[in-house]
């Protein structure tokens, strides 16, 4: 078993964009990077949850965080580019990006599965993943050591009955992933890996944008 304990000032200076960052796995990454002294920007759909999660980090004494309201399932290309624009003018560079925000749906045969719910788990787990990548890699690329996180599945590697749309959206992630890790250089090796939450649930992390989880 690997014990490693990271030192209290690991990303001090970093910025680090977490989505879905208010609750659950993405709340849990964004204050363990603030208590290793990242700034972390907490972009999420619901932000009564932003704001709660914003003071829990401002009175536990960590570098003020920023909340992002965004909406993944609605956002259109000008609106990913506005956010890019802000990240840059506020923050100059951008450290590290973790895509935690997903949805699960109906846990149904695909045959029984809408057209509806499939567009929208898509949507939100794989074509939102895309478009901050892309339109965030220009500031990763200003970081000295930047890393994107994927937050994949079990049953993103091997199909399983029942597991619908989200299944399909893992699979499509993990290829997302390993294309980003082929093509793209400048970002240098590195990165940190939340711990699951749920059964079949793990990070997966890309730096120089390889793949370090398991």
């Amino acid at each position: 078993m690997f014990d490693y304990v990271a030192r209290p000032d690991l990303l001090k200076g970093r910025v680090i964009l977490v989505t879905g960052a208010g609750r659950g796995i993405g709340a849990a990454a964004a204050k363990a990077f603030a208590a290793h002294g990242a700034t972390v920007l907490l972009l999420g759909k619901t932000e009564e949850s932003l704001n709660h999660l914003y003071d829990e980090i401002e009175e536990a004494g960590y570098p003020q965080p920023a909340v992002i309201p965004f909406n993944l399932e609605t956002a259109l290309a000008h609106q990913y580019d506005e956010l890019a624009a802000m990240i840059e003018n506020e923050f100059g560079r951008l450290d590290g990006l973790l895509h935690n925000a997903a949805i699960l749906g109906p846990r149904t045969p695909l045959e029984q599965l809408s057209g509806d719910n499939f567009m929208r788990v898509m949507q939100i787990n794989v074509n939102a993943a895309f478009m901050l990548t892309s339109t965030l890699l220009p500031l990763l690329k200003l970081s000295a050591d930047a890393s994107v996180v994927f937050t994949s599945s079990s049953v993103g590697r091997q199909g399983r009955a029942y597991w619908g749309a989200y299944a399909v959206s893992k699979f499509a992630c993990e290829g997302l992933m390993q294309v980003l890790a082929d093509e793209v250089e400048g970002i240098s090796r590195g990165g940190v890996c939340p711990p699951a939450h749920h059964p079949g649930t793990r990070a997966t992390a890309v730096g120089g944008l390889r793949r370090a989880g398991g």
